[in-house]
Formats: structure tokens, sequence, C-alpha cells
């Protein structure tokens, strides 16, 4: 005959498998993104400026999408840090709009000269 009641060992595996998925879940709640909020100058200051004396030329040559991806996968907490940074990196290289001047219009071909007339 079966017994209504389980024995101990039946009782402490789903008590147990319980408690370790609720630790888990308040461990995740918790979490916070310490960036949040930051500028993104201050995050270069923060979490680059050990290594890079300057934020020049990081991005040379990069695509944002993949300066983005590379800096959330390695170095930033969350993705909108680092599109942040991403953004801040290329801004820094591209010269000021001011400073750009426009191009003179082409020339067009020289001139002949006219021909002297003789009297």
């Amino acid at each position: 005959m079966t017994s209504l009641f389980h024995s101990g060992r039946d009782r402490i595996v789903p008590v147990i498998a319980v408690a370790a998925a609720a630790v888990l879940t308040a461990t995740v709640a918790a979490a916070q993104n310490l960036d949040a909020g930051k500028p993104p100058a201050k995050l270069f200051a923060d979490g680059c400026a050990t290594c890079h004396r300057s934020p020049r030329g990081l991005a040379k040559g990069r695509f944002s999408l993949t300066l983005a991806w590379f800096l959330k996968d390695h170095y930033a907490t969350s993705s909108d840090s680092a599109k942040a940074l991403a953004a801040y990196l290329q801004s820094v290289d591209e010269p000021p709009r001011a400073a750009v001047r426009p191009k003179k219009p082409a020339r067009s071909a020289p001139r002949s000269a006219k021909p002297v007339q003789s009297q």
C-alpha cells in the first residue's frame, strides 16, 4: 500500500529548488545600471581614461553600429551607454563645422592668349 505522506527527502528537494529560484530572481531584480544617466564624457573618464589618454582617434574608421556593439560586449554596462559612448567618440573625431572650409570651384581651362595683331 502506498503512503499518503511523502518521505522527508521528497519534500526537501522541491523546497530547495523554490528557494534557489527565489534567491536568483531577487539578485537579478536588485541589479542596477550604474552608468544610467551619466554623460558620455563621464563614461569615458570613468571607464576608458585609465588606458586611453584622450578619446580622439578611438572611433576613427569605425561604423557607429559596430563600435556600439564592441563597446557593449567589452566595456559598457548597457546598450544605451554603449551607444552614447560610441556617439561621443565619433563626435570627438569630427572636425568642427566652422573649421571646414568650402571647396573653391574648379577653374575652367586656361584661356589661350589673344594673337597680337601686327600692323
